[in-house]
């Protein structure tokens, strides 16, 4: 294998993915504090499972090597150093003090073999689960309501948030949301310590102690040498910016960062919530992004006369942007719902437009959304559908909970 990691297009032919089951995070949910780690609802663990498992094996079944990760990170902590490191780092993020707490919850977790040590850590901390940890500061007997001494982390299944392939490189991303912070340090320990990836010298060209948030489901490698970023409400211009420097300062192919303008609200999370790439020249798109005129704010971002300097042009139609980029006389966008007043928003709730292309012309998508998915085999798109009732309620799709590592280079 060349390259332990390649991602130069949306739609390349998908040979290697990350994925994360969702495990006893998700049982961790309650209505109280749906708000807090960013759920709408609480989906029903072995449903949620069972259609996770519908999904890695339609991976599968099109000669996808699946990898998880649990598995991983599991593997990257092979010294009891490492282990002993990792669980400070992320209690550290956890904001658990160093005092009792922090040495008492440190020696439970690593009491667990290491695989159910990550996975407690994913799963989180109940404060009943400890019955020596006696409470005796301030914050603690005022926060004794509270169940948990470390979150769960039920958003983990969308793994395409907090790293992302880009090229033979990775961004290891800082999340917006306290919730999610965390998720972005298994990646990084993978990438430095797991055998398949380390001493590799993978470019990082984004890093998680940036002080501005970017995430993946933002990021969409249109051509080796495009990549389309939303500010949204989870990336900030900021973060693209630096991300855009760091690229074209390398030895990367990359020579423009395209970056969208989409509304900063819940529904449309990320640019792959409403736009997704499909084919060489069609697309999917929620046309709520769009003003009554069909019209945006894109910016092209190019390398500069030094450095430290970007060249950047405003643009306000996708359509013709995509054209120019791209080299094509055409491109279709092909609405979420059939761009109808009811079905549209109501399949991009549920993820419509958030498609997975594993080969150029070949798409995963959720069952649920069937116009559009119709739509899309009407414009010669190959659609395979996959069970949806409980993994929907996370608010993601099958793009947002896959990343890729390897897909082949495009012809």
């Amino acid at each position: 294998m060349k390259n332990v990691l390649n991602v130069t297009s949306e739609i390349g032919k998908l040979q290697t993915v990350l994925l994360h089951r969702p495990g006893k995070e998700v049982e961790n949910l309650t209505p109280e504090y749906l708000q807090r780690l960013l759920f709408d609802d609480i989906p029903f663990l072995p449903i949620i499972q069972k259609e996770h498992d519908f999904f890695a094996q339609t991976l599968r079944d099109n000669d996808v090597e699946v990898l998880y990760l649990t598995t991983l990170v599991a593997e990257a902590l092979h010294t009891d150093e490492l282990k002993k490191q990792f669980v400070i780092d992320m209690l550290n993020e956890s904001k658990i003090s160093v005092d009792d707490s922090h040495n008492v919850i440190a020696e439970y977790l690593l009491s667990f073999e290491t695989e159910e040590m990550v996975k407690k850590i994913m799963a989180g901390v109940r404060k009943n689960e400890i019955e020596k940890l006696k409470k005796k500061h301030l914050y603690e007997m005022l926060d004794n309501h509270y169940p948990f001494y470390m979150d769960p982390m039920p958003n983990l299944y969308f793994t395409r948030d907090p790293a992302a392939t880009i090229g033979n490189g990775l961004t290891i991303n800082r999340m917006r949301e306290v919730a999610r912070q965390r998720e972005s340090l298994f990646m990084e320990y993978i990438v430095k310590y797991h055998p398949r990836f380390a001493e590799k010298d993978i470019p990082i060209w984004f890093n998680r102690d940036f002080d501005f948030p970017m995430e993946g489901g933002d990021e969409l490698v249109l051509s080796k040498d495009t990549i389309a970023i939303g500010i949204s409400a989870r990336t900030a211009a900021k973060a693209i910016e630096r991300f855009a420097l760091n690229v074209f300062n390398s030895r990367s192919d990359i020579k423009r960062v395209i970056a969208v303008e989409i509304p900063k609200i819940r529904a449309f999370m990320h640019l792959d919530t409403v736009f997704t790439m499909i084919d060489y020249d069609k697309f999917t798109i929620h046309p709520a992004i769009q003003d009554s005129d069909g019209k945006m704010n894109i910016y092209i971002l190019e390398k500069g006369s030094d450095n430290e300097t970007l060249n950047i042009t405003h643009k306000t139609n996708l359509l013709e942007t995509l054209k120019e980029v791209l080299e094509r006389k055409e491109i279709l966008l092909i609405p979420c719902g059939g761009g109808d007043e009811i079905a549209g928003p109501r399949e991009q709730w549920n993820d419509g437009s958030n498609t997975l292309a594993i080969a150029p012309g070949k798409v995963i998508t959720y069952d649920r959304n069937y116009i559009s998915n119709q739509l899309l085999r009407d414009n010669g798109i190959e659609v395979i559908e996959v069970l949806s009732s409980e993994l929907s309620r996370g608010r993601g799709g099958p793009r947002c909970m896959s990343m890729p590592l390897i897909r082949k280079d495009l012809d």
